[in-house]
C-alpha cells in the first residue's frame, strides 16, 4: 500500500502539533494469498480498505516521533490482522521544520510475527 497521504499533528514542537503537516504512509505485508487466489474471494483475502482505516485511526494519535507512530501502526496490523506474517511501514513527513529546506524526513520498522 504506497503513498497513503494523510494531514496529522505529529512533531515535537508546539507548532507541529498546532498546525500539523503532511505525512505519507506505505507499507508492505507479507500474507497468506494462496486460497484468495484461487477462490478471487475477499472473505480470503487481507482488506485493503480495513487496513487503511486502521492506519487512518493511528494517524489521529498524535505522537511526537515518528518511531513511536510506526511502532502503534505495526501494533494495531498485527492485532488487527492475524494473517499477516510480515509488515514493514514506512512514515514520512513532508517539509520538517529542521531550520532548513529538506523535502522529507522518513521512519522505517519491520516486523515478523
Amino acid at each position: 500500500m504506497n503513498g497513503m497521504e494523510f494531514y496529522a499533528y505529529h512533531g515535537c514542537s508546539s507548532e507541529e502539533q498546532n498546525f500539523g503537516n503532511d505525512f505519507l504512509v506505505d507499507i508492505v505485508i507479507d500474507t497468506e494469498m494462496e486460497k484468495a487466489s484461487k477462490t478471487d474471494n475477499l472473505l480470503d483475502a487481507l482488506n485493503y480498505a480495513e487496513v487503511y482505516e486502521t492506519v487512518k485511526q493511528e494517524m489521529l494519535v498524535v505522537s511526537c516521533l515518528l518511531e513511536n507512530l510506526t511502532q502503534r501502526i505495526l501494533d494495531r496490523l498485527f492485532e488487527s490482522f492475524h494473517q499477516i506474517n510480515v509488515a514493514e511501514v514506512c512514515v514520512t513527513k513532508m517539509n520538517p521544520p529542521v531550520g532548513g529546506k529538506m523535502q522529507s524526513v522518513s521512519v522505517n520498522q519491520k516486523r515478523t510475527r
